[in-house]
């Protein structure tokens, strides 16, 4: 049995709540542009969780103001295996033995294992 492609996952099953460009500028506290330039140099990611949705932002990304820590780093590190910003999320969003979800490590100051498991993963 194979196991289930991170393309294919239904991210609006794993990911709770999602918030659009505009949400996530204000709660950064940064313009519409600079969240989409942050998107691009994968400090956030972003992805369409449903059909005819638009791009929205996994509302965890953002924590007290600011962008989780660690999250760009382990972002850059997906990419570099040629991981798009979908698949990404579905990886940082999935139950994984860590324990628990990368995003949880990550929001309690946990990412050294999680980057370690995407380096690993990645290559």
């Amino acid at each position: 049995m194979t196991e289930p492609r991170l393309a294919d996952a239904d991210l609006a099953a794993l990911v709770e709540e999602w918030i659009d460009w505009a949400e996530t500028a204000r709660r950064l506290g940064v313009t519409v542009g600079k969240v989409r330039t942050m998107i691009r140099d994968h400090e956030l990611a972003a992805a369409v969780p449903s059909p005819g949705a638009g791009q929205q932002v996994p509302a965890l990304f953002v924590q007290d103001g600011l962008v989780v820590k660690g999250l760009p780093g382990l972002l850059t590190v997906l990419h570099d295996g040629r991981y798009d910003d979908r698949e990404c999320i579905a990886w940082i969003f999935s139950d994984l033995d860590l324990p628990g979800r990368p995003i949880d490590a990550l929001r309690e100051n946990r990412g050294s294992e999680v980057k370690r498991r995407a380096q690993a993963m990645a290559f």
